[in-house]
């Protein structure tokens, strides 16, 4: 019953932004935690953002602090990832998951529900 669907990837240019959204059905997104990660060929899948529902904390990796921000929307029971700035180095397949618990962890394998992902490919 626990769905996550993510949508908002494309092919850009290096400089160019993207807004990916992670869309919730059967529960309502603003009682868990939701991370977001991404998978390069031949990467660890690696955690990118999170935002809690506790205090509504977030959190990012190095690589991508000051370049994306991370939202909710509780009415529309979506969590967004802003990506501004956008490097080659940001190519990969995009994931959004949660634990169902209120807080958020660094670990992909805390995560327990994950969306089928959305391909974001940075190239001139």
């Amino acid at each position: 019953q626990v769905q996550l669907v993510e949508s908002g990837g494309g092919l850009v240019q290096p400089g160019g932004s993207l807004r990916l959204s992670c869309a919730a059905s059967e529960f309502t997104l603003d009682t868990y935690a939701i991370g977001w990660f991404r998978q390069a060929p031949g990467r660890e899948r690696e955690g990118v953002s999170c935002i809690s529902s506790s205090d509504e904390s977030t959190y990012y990796t190095d690589s991508v602090k000051g370049r994306f921000t991370i939202s909710r929307d509780n009415a529309k029971n979506t969590v967004y990832l802003q990506m501004n700035s956008l490097k080659p180095e940001d190519t990969a397949v995009y994931y959004c998951a949660t634990d169902l618990i209120p807080f958020c962890f660094p670990s992909p394998y805390v995560y327990n529900y994950w969306g089928q992902g959305t391909q974001v490919t940075v190239s001139s």
